[in-house]
């Protein structure tokens, strides 16, 4: 996984590569064919058009893109197509920064390959490790992990890495930024040298750059541009409110229209989140709510209550946002608009996953106006009044 020395430059392929944009042309297994299409994908996001066939052929690729293109299902259905089933040692390691985002990893692995036989293992700090060790040792195809375990795993000798042939960094801007660079470097040196290299980032700061250019060869960058998002299946509106206190009562409103349905509500802290469950049970609303102070396990029930629909409203901070996918959601509500543009479509991009249909509905207050049109010129878009009609849209 050694860089060589003129690869200083990346590879913008945006406009060269081969866009394949149905999965009956990828030459795919017939039994991932069909997992792909069991777990409801019809035709490829855009960046699957560009980048699976790439990571087939053996590139080293780097994936430049938000969230909500299908990003992560883009190289697990490469890794998943690359898999030796018969050999149960790791042959794809998976880091990401979050236990839930590495759950997601999971349960998306078994869900394309259903029909595969193939073994992943979430491997979470927190968790217990003697049933780590005794998972890994019974073998995984797949692990999906945070960092710090997996390179506890790697110590210990009970994660083997002589099979690893794939290698994918999730999010690796925020894992930077969140300061797991030592953890990740650690990680890579155990790495076999010939080992395939993938990365997801949302931006590349210097930082990315210096982690490609130590363990990529001759990557091929693919740049989703933020005009090509899936933003197009998601209808956006915002309710304006004058004052901070009024938006109680507005978002009360808006529980009762839309009852039936699973929603996703974000607030900006975790004390505003405590503070709107409680206001919304007192209301007699069944509502959950999601935050990092939370023990691990109860985080899991949260989510899987919210998974399985008996709850249906969530509220959360936006350090969760990224771990939150559940195929029902059909309307976000940002409660306080994102402070940071960026964060914007990680929100909305829980609803309308890859092109589904969605509604997002953002509170404004007049401290929040210029905000919203910073959103509306980095997006290209516009976000208008939610009409009287609201039941006909949720």
């Amino acid at each position: 996984m050694t860089a060589s020395d003129n690869n200083s430059d990346l590879q913008l392929f945006n406009t060269e590569i081969e866009i394949v944009d149905n999965f009956d042309n990828m030459n795919l297994k017939p039994e991932l064919l069909r997992g792909i299409y069991a777990y409801g994908f019809e035709r490829p996001s855009s960046i699957q058009q560009r980048a699976i066939l790439p990571v087939l052929k053996g590139h080293d690729v780097i994936v430049q893109a938000q969230a909500g293109t299908g990003k992560t299902a883009t190289f697990l259905i490469a890794v998943l197509q690359k898999l030796d089933v018969s050999n149960p040692q790791c042959q794809a390691l998976v880091i990401t920064q979050t236990r839930e985002l590495a759950q997601q990893i999971q349960k998306l692995v078994l869900a394309l390959g259903d029909f595969m036989t193939v073994q992943c293992h979430p491997c979470l700090g927190g968790t217990n490790v003697r049933e780590d060790i005794k998972r890994l040792s019974e073998g995984s195809h797949v692990v999906a992990g945070t960092p710090g375990r997996v390179l506890d795993m790697i110590n210990r000798r009970a994660l083997r890495t002589d099979s690893i042939k794939m290698f994918i960094l999730e999010e690796v801007d925020e894992m930077l930024s969140r300061g797991f660079k030592d953890q990740i470097y650690d990680v890579l040196q155990r790495l076999p040298r010939s080992t395939q290299a993938m990365l997801i980032t949302a931006t590349m700061p210097v930082e990315v750059m210096e982690v490609t250019k130590k363990f990529m060869r001759d990557p091929i960058r693919i740049l989703v541009k933020k005009d090509e998002l899936t933003l197009e299946g998601i209808k956006q509106f915002y309710v304006a409110v004058e004052k901070e206190e009024w938006k109680l009562d507005a978002l009360c409103d808006l529980c009762e229209v839309g009852r039936s349905i699973q929603a996703v509500i974000f607030c900006n802290t975790r004390r505003k989140v405590d503070w709107l469950t409680e206001k919304l049970t007192a209301r007699e609303f069944t509502v959950s709510a999601i935050h990092s102070d939370m023990e691990q396990t109860q985080r899991e029930v949260i989510m899987k209550e919210f998974r399985s629909g008996s709850s249906r409203v969530l509220i959360a901070t936006d350090l969760l946002a990224r771990g939150i996918d559940v195929q029902q959601v059909s309307l976000v509500i940002n409660y306080d608009l994102p402070t940071n543009k960026e964060n914007y479509i990680h929100r909305i991009g829980r609803g309308g996953r890859f092109g589904r249909k969605g509604v997002a509905i953002n509170f404004i207050t007049a401290d929040d106006t210029r905000m919203l049109r910073e959103i509306e010129q980095f997006y290209s878009i516009q976000v208008l009044e939610l009409p009287s009609d609201v039941a006909d849209l949720i």
